[in-house]
């Protein structure tokens, strides 16, 4: 990344009030000429990237260089470094986008000078010094949601309401192979504190699940408004990425455009 497009980064934020601008058609391509470009999907727990195929399909469709990150989900650090070098592979600034857990992820290594906005969908985002379980203190997941620990500290998702906490609005047999592919998660990845906040100095955007069942609405709400998140509600469960493709393609491409925007100011 240049150095004249770190140094507009403050300026995108500052315009974000009254720059929201309009969102595209859905597969509206990108002007030739849009500085933002790239995209980066983060996962979060018990999952991998695939489940970002249908984003992934939108965002490329209109024009995007989209890569996908694939957490291992064994530590904290090591989730970071995989999107770091993720990140590194970019050419030009990029939007950052995590899901759930991965907001965490993408809060951390965010900083990375060629990250242009983040884009939290259905994510948490703490602050420094505190940890993605600490965000629940207030607020605790629904009572759908149960994560089994292993003895070795890893954990998975209760089998017999995965659906109800995990998936509520896709198909059984969607839902039944999410739950039987699911990716377990150490837990001690709960407890990681973070020592950087990127949602402090770039531009945000948040995508708040209204049937969201893991991570309780009030709680994506709350955390969107803590980071100045310019925040768009989808009737949806916790994997809107799954189930409503566009509309996270969407708030990506609007994040892109109006950063851009304002960059060229």
């Amino acid at each position: 990344m240049t150095t004249p497009f770190r140094s507009t980064i403050a300026a995108a934020m500052a315009v974000l009030a009254v720059a929201g601008g309009a969102q595209a058609e859905p597969g509206d391509r990108i002007p030739d000429d849009q500085v933002v470009r790239n995209v980066v999907l983060v996962h979060g727990a018990f999952a991998d990237g695939s489940g970002w195929r249908g984003v992934y399909d939108d965002l490329t469709a209109r024009g995007y260089r989209v890569a996908v990150v694939q957490n291992p989900l064994t530590s904290f650090e090591d989730d970071v470094k995989a999107t770091r070098r993720v990140l590194a592979r970019q050419e030009g600034p990029t939007i950052l986008v995590g899901h759930s857990y991965g907001g965490a992820v993408i809060t951390e290594a965010g900083v990375d000078p060629r990250v242009a906005g983040l884009v939290y969908v259905s994510a948490l985002a703490p602050d420094v010094g505190e940890s993605t379980g600490d965000q629940f203190a207030e607020i605790p997941p629904p009572p759908e949601f149960v994560i089994e620990p292993g003895r070795d500290g890893f954990g998975f998702v209760n089998t017999k309401l995965f659906k109800a906490g995990f998936a509520g609005d896709t198909s059984d047999a969607d839902a039944a192979f999410l739950r039987d592919s699911q990716v377990p998660i150490n837990m001690a990845v709960f407890d990681a504190r973070l020592t950087q906040a990127a949602w402090r100095r770039k531009p945000s955007w948040a995508i708040v699940a209204t049937q969201d069942r893991a991570i309780a609405p009030r709680l994506l709400t709350q955390q969107a408004e803590r980071i100045g998140a310019r925040v768009t509600e989808v009737a949806a469960s916790h994997v809107p990425f799954l189930t409503q493709p566009q509309a996270v393609a969407d708030v990506i491409d609007q994040a892109a455009r109006t950063v851009s925007r304002a960059v060229a100011r």
